[in-house]
């Protein structure tokens, strides 16, 4: 025991330090030793006793500020109260036990503030005890003395506070007969003690509202009873008559929600009753409330209504009503009453509001034609000083709008523009704002519908004057430039249109309610072009939808429409697609491509079907460009980029693969016809990069026997290459000739290419060609055109074309094309071309000359030599060719005699 005691002094006398700060885990360890302290036998204990006073008056302290919370404040107080009641005495004095008395009460609210009742009974139950102790103690002493009596009083005030907590405790336990009880006791209290009255009857107020909001209604119509009741006890100390009559109308209510049909006279009497006690606007709206429940009699509702009246209400409140009685089918009441209202508020400025609720509700009820008389009266009115407030003249105007929409939408413009007219009459001449412009735009789409368009344009024209910088302003122009077929005028509006889009859209009577207003409405601006046969103008306005929309898929929906648009125009005109046609499709491919390669609001599955459309869209349109290289290479490119964005398949991976292929070969023949065709030939490079790792892919999913993909990708890449005078041609060349099945065409077409101007390389030239003439040989029948050609070209590029490049090796490469040459004509003398006999002659003389010239003779006789052997495969030109170069051979035989000679003699 006397460790427990020490503790808890030496926590009290940390937690009183002036420096700390941090008072959580004192309080919850003080906290945490109360159990002991209270299993603890009781004896008196002085500074123990002090210590508790200490801890109260700390607590109390800290309850001014905010330094620590509720909870902490009730176990602080716990502590205390259970220290004190540790070390009661015996016979304690009356001083202990008012500290008892004092500490347990507040305990025991404090733990109902923290919402914990459980332990405020506690407390409460102990401060009764104490109380009890007290006043026994008084009793003792006698009745005579006047400062007995006031302690009793006390006493009793005391009692009469803790029991109503202890009543608080038990409904927050869901206990409220035990409640009731406690009340009771008050109650009974309050003769001796009538300055309660106003708590007591408010506390019991409370109890009813808390039921009422859990829908307890017997127990909120109890405890609501009870407030009046004890309220009425005592008029001096009530709590007055205004709060009274609150309660009874919230017991109206209870009773009105509980079960009307059985509770409608206690309802009845109870909101009759607080009218009587301080009547308010609520109370007489409530009363007309509850005889709409009860169904009662026309002048019941009358005299309730008179009341209304009576009692100066304001004109809101009387609308209101009147609402409620319609709502509830008491029809000829309500206009009844509506009269009357108009007829009492009539100086009123807020008439005008009457007045329109009784249109309304005309309308509402089919009584046009009442209706119309009303309207007319009111714009009489409104147009000779009786003006409406502007709130009036708002929901007026908004009334009128509304039934004009509906018409509208019916198709009955004629009695629409009669309405819109209604609330045309109710602006003032010269009038500028954007509610008048939305007016005549309004009435301008009723003139077209009627086919009045010169009334029409003059409505636009006001609608601009007011509010120019309005996109359904621009709107409607376009509308009417559709409808008179001026193309240039609809192209303007659908610009400033798109201009006006970048701006927040409002709805207009009915005509758009999403987000996306500017947009939708670019997409309506275009079905009216279809509508009336304005492809141009159709095309024009979704364009501009295209580029303003933020829908992805209305974007791509409309990029559809256009492609499908510029296709049928040129069926239609039977005519093969031009290249302006291309360049009008290509940006709307291109716009498709960006929006489906970054999608926000879209799924896969959507991504992939628009992809494939506009994938097979491109590959189409390519193979119609064969006399555009650009648009064609343009068109497989992007089919390749939308294929990228489709699930790979085999089919999709081969379409790939033409696709790169396809635009490799028109970028190879852009170059070809570029004088700066190094872009071009870069390009083709990058698309056969490409295809050549989609090829890969392909190869690796299966077999492709005769194939020509590799030999073209190694062709192309040959001649971007060697266009771009790069040395990788030979690398190229080796990759070819690894090849199987390769076709010497192949070759001699890349023996070509490589001595193609910009490209010089002879020897891979030299090199394809030789092989070329080695395949063409191997062949069960030879072509010898082709090997023909082939040595042709091997003698043209190896000849030496002057002194510099005359060598002893060169010599021999030719020699040995020229025996190449002479076993082709050997094998079919009669096949071989005469010309081609011919050149080979001159070649071979030329350059015997050519060495003669530089005293080579032996190589020179050599040389001429070989070109008489050609002389006997002439043909028919062997005769004069044979007499003109034997005297020519016998010439330069001598000569070559006298020279060699002349060099003998000189040696």
């Amino acid at each position: 025991m006397g460790e427990l005691t020490s503790t808890v002094k030496s926590l009290t006398e940390l937690l009183l330090q002036k420096q700390l700060t941090d008072y959580d885990e004192v309080i919850e360890k003080l906290f945490s030793e109360v159990p002991g302290l209270e299993a603890m036998p009781k004896i008196p204990d002085p500074q123990l006793e002090e210590c508790a006073i200490k801890l109260w008056n700390w607590g109390v302290t800290k309850n001014v500020g905010v330094s620590i919370s509720t909870i902490q404040k009730a176990q602080v107080r716990h502590v205390a109260c259970s220290l004190l009641y540790c070390c009661e005495p015996e016979n304690p004095t009356e001083g202990t036990i008012r500290k008892q008395i004092l500490m347990a009460s507040k305990t025991g609210r404090t733990w109902l503030d923290c919402k914990n009742p459980q332990m405020a009974d506690k407390y409460l139950s102990l401060a009764v005890k104490s109380l009890e102790i007290l006043y026994s103690q008084l009793m003792s002493r006698g009745n005579g003395t006047a400062d007995i009596s006031s302690s009793k009083e006390d006493v009793e005030k005391d009692l009469l506070r803790i029991l109503s907590y202890q009543a608080e405790s038990a409904i927050t336990q869901g206990n409220n007969k035990e409640a009731v009880a406690y009340i009771q006791r008050c109650k009974d209290m309050l003769l001796r003690l009538p300055k309660d009255t106003a708590y007591l009857s408010l506390m019991c107020y409370n109890f009813g509202i808390d039921a009422y909001d859990v829908r307890k209604y017997e127990d909120s119509a109890f405890w609501l009873s009870q407030s009046y009741d004890i309220g009425k006890m005592n008029m001096k100390y009530g709590p007055g008559s205004e709060v009274l009559a609150k309660a009874l109308r919230l017991l109206a209510t209870v009773y009105l929600e509980w079960d009307c049909e059985k509770f409608a006279e206690k309802a009845l009497n109870a909101v009759s009753l607080a009218n009587k006690e301080c009547v308010s606007t609520y109370g007489l709206y409530l009363k007309i409330k509850i005889l709409l429940r009860c169904e009662s009699s026309d002048s019941d509702f009358r005299a309730g209504l008179n009341e209304m009246l009576e009692s100066e209400v304001s004109l809101e409140l009387c609308l209101s009503t009147v609402k409620l009685l319609i709502s509830e089918e008491r029809e000829a009441l309500a206009f009844e009453y509506l009269k009357r209202v108009c007829q009492h508020f009539e100086t009123s400025p807020d008439l005008g509001t009457a007045l329109v609720l009784h249109i309304e509700l005309l309308l509402q009820r089919g009584k046009e034609l009442l209706g119309k008389q009303k309207i007319e009266d009111i714009i009489t009115g409104h147009c000779t000083g009786k003006q409406l407030t502007p709130q009036a003249l708002t929901s007026l105007h908004v009334l009128l709008w509304d039934k004009a929409s509906k018409y509208f939408e019916a198709g009955s413009y004629s009695e629409a523009l009669q309405w819109y007219n209604y609330s045309l009459s109710l602006f003032k001449g010269g009038q500028m704002e954007p509610n008048l412009a939305k007016l005549q735009r309004n009435r301008a789409s009723c003139f077209l519908k009627l086919k009045q368009l010169e009334k029409a344009k003059e409505a636009i024209k006001e609608a601009q004057r007011c509010d120019p910088d309005n996109i359904f302003t621009q709107f409607s122009v376009y509308k009417v430039a559709v409808q008179e077929n001026e193309a240039e005028k609809a192209s303007g509006a659908l610009h400033a249109m798109g201009r006006l889009s970048k701006n927040p859209v409002a709805c207009e009577d009915r005509l758009l309610v999403s987000e996306d207003a500017a947009s939708n409405l670019l997409s309506l601006a275009a079905q009216i072009a279809l509508e009336n046969g304005q492809l141009e103008t159709a095309m024009k306005a979704l364009e501009i939808f295209c580029e303003h929309s933020k829908d992805q898929a209305q974007v791509l929906v409309a990029l559809r429409c256009l492609v499908r648009l510029v296709l049928s125009t040129i069926e239609k005109l039977s005519e093969e697609i031009s290249d302006v046609s291309l360049d009008v499709l290509l940006p709307h491919l291109k716009k498709a491509l960006q929006t489906i390669s970054h999608p926000s609001h879209m799924t896969v599955d959507q991504c992939t079907e628009e992809a494939n459309w506009f994938r097979k869209i491109a590959w189409n349109l390519a193979l119609q460009c064969e006399s555009s290289p650009d648009k064609m290479r343009d068109f497989f490119v992007l089919s390749y980029q939308f294929s990228q964005l489709c699930p790979p398949d085999r089919t999709l991976l081969m379409g790939q693969r033409t696709c790169l292929l396809m635009a490799a070969a028109a970028s190879l023949e852009l170059g070809r016809k570029s004088s700066h065709p190094t872009q071009e030939f870069t390009q083709a490079l990058e698309h056969i990069q490409i295809c050549s790792e989609v090829w890969k892919t392909l190869k690796a999913s299966g077999s492709f026997p005769m194939d020509p993909t590799d030999s073209l990708l190694l062709l192309y890449e040959f001649e971007a290459r060697a266009k771009l005078n790069d040395p990788m041609v030979e690398a190229i060349l080796e990759s070819v000739l690894e090849l199987e099945n390769i076709e010497p065409k192949m070759l001699e077409t890349m023996a070509a290419l490589a001595m193609e101007p910009p490209a010089y390389f002879p020897l891979p030239c030299k090199k394809a060609l030789r092989v070329a003439l080695f395949l063409h040989k191997k062949q069960p029948q030879a072509d010898l055109a082709h090997c023909s050609k082939c040595v042709h070209s091997l003698i043209k590029l190896s000849l030496p074309s002057g002194v510099s490049e005359v060598e002893a090796h060169v010599l021999e490469e030719v020699w040995n094309y020229y025996e190449e040459a002479l076993s082709i004509i050997a094998a079919a003398p009669d096949d071989f071309p005469e010309m081609e006999t011919l050149w080979l002659l001159t070649q071979a003389w030329n350059t015997g000359i050519l060495l003669y010239s530089l005293a080579q003779y032996p190589e020179a006789e050599k040389w001429c030599g070989l070109a008489m052997s050609f002389v006997r495969h002439l043909g028919s030109l062997q005769e004069s060719y044979e007499t003109q170069m034997s005297g020519l051979y016998s010439k330069i035989l001598d000569r070559l005699d006298k020279a060699k000679k002349n060099v003998s003699m000189k040696e």
